[in-house]
């Protein structure tokens, strides 16, 4: 990309935004089932409000449930998706907040039918199973719910609540996006444009020293005049949750959050722990080998994304994606290949950069329509393995809506990543094999690690690592405010990269960065799901296709299964640190491949 300013939404390029026309082709259309939904959710609470007395009126209130809950998915996407491209234009907020409204009351409503069910007997229950496989996992959270359950009336206004209770993360998104303004950086004399998602998808990367750190300094100062709004918006978010987590019976907020991930604390602990005790040490390797490759006097924070070799990287345009994705998924067949090439021509991906955009990437799965794919092209190999990684999500998202019911598609946030996390390394294999040389080897696994592990194991395990030390305040009945968060934070990042990174000035801001704080224990699940990958991926290249059947299954599983029964059909067994250990070694061979590499590229 060039260092220009963002363009506005109304300029860039539409063969390359997402067509939401997939879900209503009009506005009309749109509003029409909008009025569908609340007619259907009305008729339901008049017919089924005390008359779940049998398996037979069970399974007729499921069937009709399954409608209103796709009518729900269909509206909620179509509100929320453009408001995601362009979080300044007034008319997408206010159908986007209209239609969060919408579904806060038909949810309380609604509040009426989970709470009648736990009354059921068990034998019922068991009964409408019996003739209705696919709301086996439906019944079995309601089962494990029933103990947490609070009175009707409670739940109701709960659901008529939630708006806002998740206001915290709505206030912390319009801080970043729409009110924070980065103005701009001066490096020789000349002046260069930042705004929250070019420093995040460019600057970050930039070849140029100097250009680098003082967009860092730059961005990082801009923070600092927000950090006690967003500290105050997290602060709600975490009292939130230990509030609810109270209501609902837990000793722990991390009980209550692991709950519906089916996941215990020493699943969650192990991840952590283990991560920042042995994979610090490789990464601080990798750390020291990236600045003397780079010639740099010191690694500072701002640094740590720039590339071993940026002389052998090349451009990657849209176009020249579609033969690096079709080739590296390949791996897993025809028929998933060709289902995830149709992103292409159907309009699933939002690739271009404009102003007011959502920073980052997401993949978001509509029950049985096309996934809708959100990203900022730049223009670089790295926004392949952003668009790879969605299209992971994606392939599990169809997958999981052919197979299941709409209530029954969700893997646990446990598995999540796991997915697009392997169609990572599916990515950097094809690189490798294509590779002639050593340098060509060296780049491709470079950029696994600085892409893939990096990404997933590092940057979000430290979040999650600074995240438990947040939480572990407010179950202590402590609070924080801003410098308590840059202290952790300092803290966490000091622990990991040791004295191979210098962790400067604004590297303690890394907290105002990320939105996956306001979703509970998300962050650590990325590195969860990257164990599961690497143990699967190496599986499918020593087994080959037996092992690739086993991970179309796993990804066609929906919530069948709890996780580690889940993974043990991908053959990873997650209930033993054996896969985090083997993963870390995997890391570890790859950080000594690499300096091996060099050492032979710099012999010629």
């Amino acid at each position: 990309m060039s260092e220009q300013e963002l363009k506005l939404r109304s300029e860039v390029d539409k063969q390359y935004t997402w067509d939401v026309s997939a879900l209503y082709e009009t506005d009309e259309a749109f509003q029409k089932d909008v009025a569908e939904l609340k007619e259907q959710v009305s008729q339901f609470e008049k017919r089924y409000e005390g008359n779940l007395n049998s398996a037979a009126s069970i399974v007729e209130a499921l069937t009709a449930y399954e409608k209103i809950m796709q009518l729900s998915i269909y509206t909620y996407h179509y509100a929320f998706l453009p408001a995601a491209t362009e979080i300044t234009n007034s008319a997408y907020s206010e159908r986007s907040r209209y239609m969060e409204n919408i579904l806060a009351s038909t949810s309380a409503q609604l509040s009426f039918f989970e709470n009648e069910l736990m009354q059921v007997e068990e034998k019922v229950l068991a009964a409408v199973q019996k003739e209705k496989p696919d709301y086996a996992s439906f019944l079995r959270h309601l089962k494990k719910n029933k103990a947490i359950q609070l009175h009707p009336a409670v739940e109701k206004a709960l659901a008529q609540l939630s708006p806002i209770l998740s206001s915290p993360e709505a206030i912390y998104e319009q801080a970043r996006l729409a009110d924070m303004e980065f103005g701009t950086f001066t490096v020789d004399g000349k002046e260069y444009p930042l705004s929250f998602v070019l420093y995040e998808d460019y600057y970050m990367y930039h070849e140029n020293t100097a250009i680098r750190r003082a967009a860092f300094d730059k961005f990082a100062s801009v923070l600092k005049q927000y950090e006690n709004t967003v500290a105050t918006a997290y602060y709600t978010q975490v009292q939130k949750e230990k509030t609810i987590a109270t209501m609902r019976g837990f000793d722990s907020i991390f009980d209550y959050l692991l709950f519906d991930q089916e996941v215990d604390q020493d699943m969650y602990h192990r991840q952590i722990d283990l991560i920042m005790e042995k994979l610090a040490p490789v990464m601080q390797k990798y750390a020291a080998h990236l600045k003397d490759v780079r010639g740099l006097e010191k690694l500072t924070y701002a640094d740590l994304k720039i590339d071993l070799d940026p002389d052998f990287s090349v451009p990657v345009s849209i176009e020249d994606s579609k033969n690096y994705v079709k080739e590296s998924i390949s791996t897993l067949g025809p028929d998933y290949t060709d289902m995830i090439m149709k992103a292409y021509p159907e309009r699933w991906v939002d690739f271009v950069q404009n102003k007011g955009k959502q920073a980052g990437g997401f993949c978001s799965s509509p029950y049985r329509k096309h996934p809708f794919v959100l990203m900022s092209w730049t223009g670089q190999l790295s926004d392949v393995y952003t668009l790879i990684h969605e299209f992971g999500h994606a392939g599990q998202g169809i997958l999981s809506g052919e197979n299941n019911s709409v209530l029954g598609e969700d893997p646990s946030l446990y598995l999540i990543e796991g997915p697009s996390t392997f169609n990572e390394l599916l990515l950097t294999d094809y690189l490798q094999r294509k590779s002639t040389d050593e340098r060509m080897e060296r780049f491709a696994l470079t950029k696994m690690l600085a892409n893939t592990y990096f990404h997933n194991f590092i940057t979000h395990l430290l979040e999650a690592a600074y995240q438990r030390e947040v939480y572990r305040l407010v179950d202590e009945g402590k609070g924080f405010d801003a410098d308590k968060l840059s202290e952790i934070k300092r803290s966490v990042l000091e622990k990991f990269w040791g004295d191979a990174v210098e962790i400067n000035p604004g590297a303690e801001l890394t907290w105002m960065r990320q939105v996956h704080y306001y979703m509970g224990l998300y962050s650590y699940t990325y590195s969860a799901g990257l164990t599961i990958a690497t143990q699967a991926f190496l599986k499918v290249k020593e087994e080959g296709q037996p092992a690739v059947d086993n991970w179309l299954e796993f990804l066609a599983l929906g919530d069948k299964l709890e996780p580690a029964e889940a993974a043990q059909v991908a053959g990873v067994d997650i209930t033993t640190d054996k896969p985090l250990n083997d993963t870390i070694n995997y890391l570890d061979q790859t950080v000594e491949r690499i300096i091996e590499l060099t050492q032979a590229i710099n012999k010629k």
